[in-house]
Order: C-alpha cells, then sequence, then structure tokens
C-alpha cells in the first residue's frame, strides 16, 4: 500500500500530484456528489457559475503514497472521496442581473463565449470538463483565447450549430464557419493537442463507455439540448454508487445532513 498522510481540505485536482488521475469508482463518486450539490443550486433557482477543481475539497484528503510503475514516481491515492463544494461567491440567482461572461477560461460553456445568454446549463458545461479532468488528469480545453477555445471544441465535438454561429454577435464566425486558419502556429497546436472526444477513453470497458456518453451529453453546446442534472443523476453511469455514498434517498433528516456535507 505504501506509507500514509494525511491533509485537510486539498482540492480534487493537485499540481504537487502531477495531476494524477483518479480511478474510475473515485471519479463516479466525486462526479454523484458534485450533480447532487449543484443540482440542489439548480432546484432553487441559482447558478453557481464558477465551477471548477479548484471549488471543490475532500472532507478528509487522507491518502496513501503508492508506487505507479508505469510513470516511474510516487502517486497519492485518496482515501475517501466525500467531497465539498465551495465559493458562492459568483452564484447568482434566475432573476438577478446576468453578467455577460462567468466561470473561469477553462469551463467555461460555448453559449457564455459566443454571449448568448447562460442559465444553469453552463453549470453543466463546467462539470461536463471537470469529470474529464478527474478522468485523465488533464484539462479539456487547455487555452486563454475565446477563438482558439471554439477551435478546440470543434475539434472535440464536432461543429458548433448553426444557429448558434448566427446568432452570436461576436465576430468569430463569418458565414456561419468558424474563421479559424488551421496552418497557424495554433491552428497546428489545436491539431496536435486536441483530438475526438471518444479518443481520449482509456478503456472500452462499458463503464468507460458510460462516463464518455455522460460527459458527452454535459458538453452539449445547445443549451437547452444539454442534459440536465436532474437527468444525469438518473444516468447509467452513477447506478454503481453504493448504497452508503447515495444522497437524498433516505428520511428528511438525512437529506437535510447530505446537503450540508455537500453544499457546506
Amino acid at each position: 500500500m505504501g506509507s500514509s498522510c494525511k491533509h485537510k481540505e486539498k482540492i480534487v485536482v493537485e499540481k504537487d500530484n502531477n495531476y494524477q488521475p483518479y480511478p474510475l469508482d473515485q471519479v463516479r463518486h466525486i462526479g454523484y456528489q458534485l450533480c447532487y450539490s449543484v443540482k440542489f443550486l439548480h432546484d432553487n433557482k441559482l447558478t453557481h457559475t464558477d465551477l471548477k477543481p479548484e471549488n471543490i475539497l475532500f472532507v478528509d484528503s487522507d491518502y496513501d503514497v503508492i508506487y505507479n510503475n508505469k510513470k516511474r514516481r510516487d502517486v497519492k491515492r485518496v482515501k475517501r472521496t466525500d467531497v465539498r463544494l465551495i465559493d458562492f461567491g459568483s452564484a447568482t440567482f434566475d432573476h438577478e442581473h446576468h453578467s455577460t461572461i462567468v466561470s473561469t477560461r477553462h469551463y467555461r460553456a460555448p453559449e457564455v463565449i459566443l454571449e448568448l445568454g447562460w442559465s444553469q446549463p453552463c453549470d453543466v458545461w463546467s462539470i461536463g470538463c471537470i469529470l474529464f479532468e478527474l478522468y485523465l488528469g488533464i484539462t479539456l480545453f487547455q487555452t486563454h483565447d475565446n477563438r482558439e477555445h471554439l477551435a478546440m471544441m470543434q475539434r472535440i465535438l464536432g461543429d458548433i450549430p448553426l444557429r448558434m454561429a448566427k446568432k452570436t454577435k461576436t465576430k468569430y464566425f463569418y458565414r456561419g464557419k468558424l474563421e479559424w486558419d488551421e496552418k497557424s502556429s495554433a491552428g497546428r497546436y489545436v491539431k496536435d493537442n486536441c483530438k475526438p472526444l471518444l479518443r481520449y477513453k482509456q478503456s472500452d470497458d462499458t463503464d468507460h463507455g458510460l462516463l464518455f456518453d455522460l460527459i458527452a451529453r454535459m458538453l452539449e453546446y445547445d443549451p437547452s439540448q444539454r442534459i440536465t442534472l436532474k437527468e444525469a443523476m438518473l444516468h447509467p453511469f452513477f447506478e454503481k454508487i453504493a448504497a452508503h455514498q447515495r444522497l437524498g434517498e433516505r428520511g428528511a433528516g438525512d437529506i437535510r445532513r447530505d446537503r450540508s456535507l455537500s453544499m457546506s
């Protein structure tokens, strides 16, 4: 097992652990709790607007240090994956003013970049990006430029819908097509560093396929077609959540206690 260490409330994606990905069962449990807690916000007409790994903390980040033969180095493996969602400073009620741009760059939904307005579905997009990052240990959209971000989306997810391209008042499209030079240095970077979503899958095992099906539904371009968190909670990927890890499926007192754990 290796040695054991303990630190409180560490973020779920750690630079000092070389952004080590999580085993699928841990991705499932963290993702389930994240969907549950953000669904609570959505049910109360709130949008978090800044979901990212830095805002997800382990309740108890006691971990084992294990030697990874493939990577030839020690890596941390957390023992418990109970998490808390933090930073509600940008959370917005439906009736409140909506800033044009929200979310940290890498987790920003296309409707936000295209300035088409946003609501709860932008959180769902962010969760899809986070699930990918937990699974692979890399950021899905590693960029700081809007046009390059959109080019990455198209490389990974296919063309942005014509309806959205025509509706936006931003200047990234010409006649419904993204203006992007694939032969430029930025174009080569995107081509070399991005590939269709399913090609990132690490195994042909059914559970890996279910995770990527869920991620793809969360990364639907059109927010009106994107999976809701109520639907996500019922996705087959979460069927294997252990009984003791399930939230909100017992008495009202237990539900309130679970909410306090997931939301505090």
